[in-house]
């Protein structure tokens, strides 16, 4: 009864994303409670209070990219658009031209991608991401960096995440 229920929200949260969910019926029907432990990353996933939209779409972006080339990229994008990010940052970022970005944002971006590529261009960075955005800032930037790529690893683990995909950013 109870995988019922879970499985048909997995349903509604499928379509609010724009993308499967498939590997998230796999753990319910495996283990709820593994996949109950799952859930307990979802509000360090999604936190943000103090840091600007734009720049936590920005980062968890780039962060998703370097782990992923498919349904999960797409699923950041669709939660940038949901929160109203301007379609011209989201094509900065896709297309990897972070000088089109507004200039904080490209400090997020290049910053995202000094972290998740380990290179030594992260401290300089760092300083200018909490000057614009304080510690809070940046503490919400590694929640956001760090978690976003706990979902394709998952996947891939699980043998959900097969072959790239085009990621579309598509406004009405």
């Amino acid at each position: 009864m109870l995988r019922k229920i879970i499985l048909k929200k997995l349903a509604s949260v499928e379509k609010q994303l724009g993308e499967s969910v498939d590997y998230l019926r796999h753990v319910v029907r495996v283990s709820l409670p593994a996949f109950f432990k799952f859930t307990k990353i979802l509000p360090i996933s999604n936190y943000r209070k103090s840091l600007p939209a734009e720049a936590y779409h920005v980062a968890r972006i780039v962060a998703t990219r370097d782990e992923d080339c498919g349904a999960c990229v797409q699923i950041e994008v669709n939660s940038a658009r949901q929160s109203g990010i301007n379609k011209d940052i989201l094509q900065a970022v896709l297309t990897e031209t972070p000088e089109d970005l507004p200039e904080e944002l490209a400090n997020v971006y290049r910053f995202a991608e000094a972290v998740v590529k380990a290179t030594s261009e992260d401290e300089p960075l760092r300083r200018r991401i909490r000057d614009a955005y304080g510690e809070e800032g940046l503490v919400e930037l590694s929640l956001a960096i760090a978690s976003c790529r706990f979902f394709p690893i998952m996947k891939r683990t699980l043998g959900y995440s097969k072959s790239c995909k085009l990621v579309e950013i598509e406004y009405e």
